[in-house]
């Protein structure tokens, strides 16, 4: 199920950010939960893919691909050797993908809830984030997924790890069905990358509906849904902390995102 927790004061907030677990074989606070944040609690999750291409996904898809790789491989060659560095650099750079984007930061998560492209509607609507717990979508893999995971000892794939287990979409898609999906950390080919702290969920092309097959198989998926009200100091508190665009989109682009919000003068 889907677990709606509204948050409309900083105490609230404070316990999303800080609610790793204490577990006892490392004597460490950890978890596996990866947050994606969006800047309108009635967004739905979709994939820029699934925007974009609507039900032509399925025959577009290959040739997106297919013609990023024919124009692109002179900047990146790695990626003509494989259909996930493919779709993981495409994304990267606005590509219309599959993938949806996560990241293991709470922080990073809040930032995309609260950078609103119109400023003035910052206080006009709630935003949310929204989290999955890696462990517990790990348990739903195909049995072949699961020990090439134990093979590693690794619960979050790589892009070696999954060319090695399967190395193209369609056998994917026969592999999830719309039962599962694995979620692929990329690869450290840029700050941006780095700095977001950036995961994929690779999304099967038979789910059409992500909510409805978190909400039928997972019990640890929460969506925040952040009080319209609270979003301007929320927002003032990441560009305090630093988590702003300054690190999320490292280079001149960043630092002009962020002293445009810096110097916007409220209606």
């Amino acid at each position: 199920m889907i677990n709606t927790v509204r948050i409309d004061n900083m105490d609230s907030l404070f316990r999303m950010i800080s609610e790793q677990e204490y577990r006892d074989d490392l004597g460490r606070h950890r978890n596996l939960f990866v947050y994606r944040g969006q800047p309108d609690a009635d967004f739905e999750l979709v994939t820029s893919l699934m925007r974009n291409c609507k039900d032509k996904r399925r025959e577009l898809e290959p040739c997106i691909l297919r013609n990023f790789t024919k124009y692109a491989a002179i900047e990146e060659p790695s990626i003509e050797r494989s259909v996930w560095r493919q779709m993981i650099f495409g994304q990267h750079h606005g590509l219309p993908t599959r993938l949806l984007d996560w990241s293991f930061s709470p922080l990073i998560a809040l930032h995309f809830s609260t950078a609103e492209g119109d400023m003035d509607q910052m206080d006009m609507h709630d935003s949310a984030v929204w989290r999955i717990d890696i462990h517990e979508l790990h348990d739903l893999l195909p049995e072949k997924y699961r020990q090439e995971s134990k093979r590693v000892n690794n619960t979050v794939f790589s892009v070696d790890m999954m060319q090695d287990v399967c190395d193209s979409l369609d056998q994917y898609d026969k592999d999830m069905g719309n039962q599962s999906m694995v979620v692929i950390e990329p690869p450290s080919v840029d700050r941006r990358i780095v700095n977001q702290y950036s995961f994929f969920s690779v999304i099967p092309s038979d789910m059409e509906d992500i909510e409805g097959f978190l909400n039928k198989n997972t019990s640890n998926t929460y969506k925040y849904v952040l009080d319209k009200k609270l979003r301007w100091q929320v927002r003032d508190m990441l560009d305090h902390q630093n988590i702003s665009e300054r690190i999320v989109y490292p280079g001149l682009d960043g630092l002009s995102r962020w002293l445009g919000r810096h110097y916007f003068v409220k209606s």
